[in-house]
């Protein structure tokens, strides 16, 4: 299913209460048409690990999904076969399972539908066809077990299957248990007086507005929608030359519609530190930078340096425990796989 947008403009939330300071849950709710179980997420980890469904046989999801660390690549765009740059910034994997809609645009309504459009994307992985990447799944006798376990014996080897598995994985990504979770579950401690002065400056300035939910990606929205804005809001206040962000025109690349023209969809603010260099060309490397930017051009504020390292404090407390992850053993390649 498309998402439907749901466009958010900075100023109707002027007059908003208080924000509603929300913990991240230790889990992820999975749909009802892929509820989670171990098998599927054994191997969705195997599909998410393996380069093997790229056109050259070298990129993976893991390739700009670095869950080892933070989730993305540290590039400002990602490379994909044939060392082809895209154009936007990887966005991390760590949480994506709160996030109303997927990719920068939100063109992808779930984590299913976002696992399968970088198989066929010429600059990521690459491959011709669905039916191509499905080949190499069944060309590796060692998936079919797994799929059987998964799913139940029978024809099941399907891109369906294969992005509910590597969806069933992703849901996994929770970094919860941060200085902030704990922090409004009650330990006063959890928390520096610097962090707890900028989580109530982030408040007071109008971040929570659009960063609000337990992944500060947004408020929950039905099944389909998107929470997007406009970005930036305000043209006249930030560098935006600098920055070049009126480039790539977002949500509008993907839709054709005047309408969607500069809106995202609203990213989350977990695990900051580990996802440097941010927005989505990766133009700005620094949390300082970057939040006195979006001060400029989504608040129209220009706020001071005690506050900006207040905020930052905050944005640092973000940073929630990361499960371990440990790499899969993948099927052997057949040799007549070698041509």
């Amino acid at each position: 299913m498309k998402s439907i947008p749901l466009i958010v403009i900075l100023s109707l939330f002027a007059a908003q209460s208080a924000a509603q300071w929300e913990a991240l849950p230790d889990s992820a709710p999975s749909p009802a048409d892929n509820p989670t179980t171990a098998e599927k997420i054994e191997l969705g980890k195997m599909l998410f690990f393996d380069p093997r469904f790229s056109a050259t046989g070298t990129v993976s999801c893991f390739s700009c999904h670095n869950v080892m660390e933070g989730g993305d690549d540290h590039r400002s765009v990602s490379i994909g076969v044939h060392g082809v740059a895209g154009g936007r910034n990887a966005p991390t994997v760590w949480n994506a399972a709160f996030l109303s809609s997927q990719f920068w645009d939100g063109r992808a309504a779930t984590l299913e539908d976002q696992a399968v459009g970088p198989v066929t994307n010429p600059i990521e992985m690459g491959m011709e066809s669905l039916d191509d990447a499905l080949g190499r799944i069944r060309a590796i006798p060692g998936y079919k077990q797994h799929f059987d376990t998964a799913f139940g014996a029978g024809d099941n080897v399907t891109m369906e299957n294969a992005a509910k598995a590597i969806a069933a994985y992703e849901r996994t990504l929770i970094t919860p248990n941060s200085p902030y979770d704990r922090y409004v579950n009650g330990d006063e401690y959890s928390m520096s007086a610097q962090a707890i002065r900028g989580m109530n400056t982030f408040e007071s300035v109008g971040c929570s507005s659009c960063h609000s939910g337990p992944a500060f990606s947004g408020p929950a929205m039905p099944a389909g929608a998107g929470f997007f804005v406009k970005f930036p809001t305000f043209e006249s206040n930030g560098d935006l030359e600098k920055f070049d962000l009126l480039a790539d025109q977002g949500r509008f690349e993907a839709t054709g519609n005047e309408a969607d023209k500069n809106i995202w969809r609203v990213p989350t603010l977990r695990n900051l530190e580990f996802t440097a260099p941010y927005l989505h060309n990766g133009a700005v490397k620094s949390l300082d930078d970057v939040v006195t930017l979006m001060a400029q051009a989504q608040l129209n504020r220009n706020i001071d340096g005690d506050q900006v390292a207040d905020i930052v404090a905050f944005l640092e407390s973000l940073t929630g425990e990361f499960p371990t992850q440990i790499m899969p053993r993948l099927p052997p390649t057949p040799g007549d796989l070698l041509d």
